[in-house]
């Protein structure tokens, strides 16, 4: 798969707690908690392995994945049947899940704002938020859309890094995959089990 994604996973780490506790339904506040607990998992004191473990739990209970799974996809959804659909779900949580653990673990104590919420509409709010700067890596404006659908439970759906939305871009590493391969979507599910299985 193409290293853009690297960059995604990059920024999608600071979306998973460390608890099963209930998160406020307030997408502001739903961030905040997120980000502060995500500091807790990826402390210098907890081992490789504890991240791992901790980020695949969360990842489930707080990231619309299957929502993902959908949008990446688009239009070549309806090219699969019921069987195909549920294994490119299956395959797109694993591969998800595999990207981010093996690349975020090596980070500690990310530094993050959440500053302001803005509701787009009914069933989706913009949370802003700023990634500090260090003395090696500049700051990041990350907008983060929350899908409010069940007001009770609001999810993660996409991040926007400095106006880039992160699955539009996975969305287009998916079709340029599919399309290269004549429009065989099976083409896609061949390339994602060889990095799920590597």
């Amino acid at each position: 798969m193409k290293k853009k994604f690297f960059i995604i996973v990059f920024f999608v780490f600071f979306i998973f707690p460390n608890n099963s506790s209930a998160y406020s339904s307030d997408p502001k506040q739903f961030i905040t908690e997120i980000v502060n607990e995500a500091k807790n998992v990826l402390v210098n004191t907890n081992s490789k392995e504890f991240k791992t473990k901790k980020l695949s739990e969360i990842a489930m209970k707080t990231v619309d994945i299957i929502g993902v799974a959908k949008y990446t996809l688009g239009s070549h959804r309806k090219k699969l049947n019921d069987d195909q659909t549920q294994e490119y779900f299956l395959l797109f949580e694993k591969y998800f899940l595999k990207v981010f653990t093996e690349r975020l673990t090596d980070y500690s104590e990310p530094k993050i704002e959440v500053l302001s919420a803005e509701v787009a509409n009914p069933k989706y709010t913009i949370v802003k938020s700023l990634l500090l700067a260090t003395d090696k890596k500049p700051e990041v404006k990350i907008d983060w859309r929350v899908y409010t659908k069940n007001p009770d439970k609001p999810l993660i759906r996409d991040l926007i890094i400095e106006g880039l939305s992160l699955a539009r871009a996975e969305k287009e590493q998916f079709n340029s995959i599919i399309n290269s391969n004549n429009g065989d979507v099976t083409k896609l599910f061949v390339s994602l089990r060889e990095f799920i299985n590597k």
